[in-house]
């Protein structure tokens, strides 16, 4: 008897039947960080080489105007799993908790680390399809809940997990421990793995190059090892949420950094942020263009493991961003022209700071070299992949229905655009975004762009000003009415984030 008949007589997957198992697709995100629109060749990057998303973008989908869910990296993480834009979700902004003092060598560091956690009433997209019959795993950073909070991923839909829980201490690539939640080895909790060869040296200065244990490939190495064990039985949600190209500008001195090396004769010295985490380097431009290549060779691993393993033809594979890309570190924007013809970077409610690069790849499903301008942003996920996977209603089925709480779900599956199979794509009459980071607002309707910062209101024509220069708001008073409206509309107190809303 196969596997999964013995699985479904066991009552393991309950209410699911095999038939409705073997039409599932496979899904796998990654996500990774703080890369920029103009940091992919495929998006006009001249510097950088990326030939396997370039090649992905030949052979699938590439998104011109797909959206984060907010400029920074918590919320807009938020806004993925949980399908709610920032005016509804928990987390509007990077609020951290680091407590107590552990030694790891002679390195000092935190006992407990982590996020503000996401808000355990409402559902994620990895408990929606674990409860449909998916296996999930999780590989890179978490930064959903704190070490110990009540959302880690042992107690919200994964399966597996490898990586950073708090984001914080992903800004060192080579650090003292990184966390593990394993069923299949038996953990019932996320826990602590120790570098033991990187606790040998100190987290900063000359020393600190000397440790050998780097993280982005450690989980690579985790994920591929995950995806590996994975087959035709049973349908997987595969998030890989990996940490390049942010912000610590340091990797193994390869072939890959050897390369740019010889390419940039002129570098920028960067002198390091011991309160960060940032090591200082001699040689920014050549460590993040390499950041930004190694990205892309784990793309093109992960891909080949998918046509090897016969999965590439029931497999949605999106590679996109958390937001648009930073200058710290040591990072140069400028020099990379990172964003090509947009306005602003990460934490700017400007274009540079939430359009991502958003390309999907379904072997022999979405046409190949393909672009669209469909508006979409990251809480259209999770009703995309519920319509793949054949979910029905699921905002009725998991919507809170508890007394005196509102439960939201945001997005519009955007699965008609990747297929193209004759279905009408439905539109967003707008996009919203909250930050309370840099207390700042924007909505998106149509070519129209409101942005407040701190209650100010500033209006924008996309259509005749990409880059977002020239404020029209006194000149159209009625359109900068409507979406001052919408604000009021979307927007619910969360006395944790709190924002400016612009006057009425």
């Amino acid at each position: 008897m196969k596997k999964r008949n013995i699985l479904l007589l066991a009552g393991i997957l309950p209410g699911v039947s095999l038939q409705a198992q073997e039409n599932k697709p496979n899904i796998l995100v990654v996500l990774c960080d703080d890369l920029g629109y103009g940091d992919v060749g495929c998006y006009g990057q001249k510097l950088i080489e990326t030939p396997n998303l370039d090649r992905m973008a030949r052979e699938g989908l590439r998104f011109t105007q797909a959206y984060c869910g907010c400029p920074v990296s918590a919320p807009s993480r938020c806004s993925l799993m949980t399908g709610q834009h920032c005016g509804h979700t928990e987390v509007r902004g990077n609020k951290e908790y680091w407590s107590g003092n552990v030694k790891y060598g002679a390195n000092d560091d935190y006992a407990v680390a982590g996020q503000h956690p996401y808000d355990t009433a409402h559902v994620n997209i990895a408990q929606i399809l674990k409860d449909n019959g998916y296996t999930t795993g999780m590989f890179g950073k978490w930064a959903a809940g704190y070490e110990g909070s009540a959302y880690t991923p042992d107690k919200r839909g994964i399966d597996e997990y490898f990586g950073y829980i708090c984001q914080f201490q992903a800004h060192l690539y080579y650090p003292n421990f990184l966390n593990r939640y394993s069923r299949s080895k038996g953990d019932k909790g996320t826990v602590r793995i120790t570098l033991d060869e990187n606790i040998k040296h100190p987290m900063y200065g000359d020393e600190y190059k000397k440790r050998p244990q780097y993280a982005s490939d450690i989980i690579h190495r985790e994920a591929l090892g995950w995806l590996s064990s994975q087959n035709s039985e049973q349908p997987f949600f595969g998030l890989f949420t990996y940490t390049l190209p942010h912000a610590e500008l340091a990797q193994p001195d390869d072939s890959l950094l050897q390369h740019y090396r010889k390419i940039f004769k002129e570098e920028k010295e960067y002198g390091g942020d011991r309160w960060s985490r940032y090591n200082p380097t001699k040689e920014a431009h050549a460590q993040f263009a390499a950041m930004v290549t190694r990205l892309d060779t784990y793309m093109g691993e992960i891909l080949a493991l998918l046509e090897e393993k016969g999965l590439a033809e029931n497999t949605l594979v999106l590679f996109t961003s958390d937001n648009g890309p930073h200058s710290e570190g040591g990072a140069d924007p400028q020099f990379f022209n990172k964003n090509g013809e947009l306005r602003g970077i990460k934490r700017s409610m400007h274009e540079g700071g939430i359009r991502v690069p958003f390309i999907a790849y379904w072997k022999g499903r979405i046409a190949a070299g393909t672009t669209t301008d469909h508006q979409c942003a990251f809480y259209d996920l999770m009703p995309t992949f519920c319509e793949l996977a054949g979910i029905e209603n699921y905002e009725e089925r998991y919507r809170n229905t508890s007394p005196g709480y509102n439960d939201y779900f945001d997005g519009i599956s955007f699965a008609p655009t990747l297929l193209k199979d004759g279905k009408v794509q439905e539109k967003h009459s707008y996009l919203y975004w909250e930050f309370s980071g840099m207390n700042s607002i924007a909505v998106r309707n149509g070519d129209w762009k409101l942005i407040v910062n701190r209650g100010k209101c500033s209006l924008y024509n996309l259509l005749f000003d990409t880059h977002e220069d020239i404020d029209i708001a006194n000149l159209y008073p009625e359109k900068l009415s409507e979406l001052i409206d919408i604000i009021y509309k979307e927007h619910t107190d969360n006395p944790i984030f709190p924002v400016t809303l612009p006057v009425r």
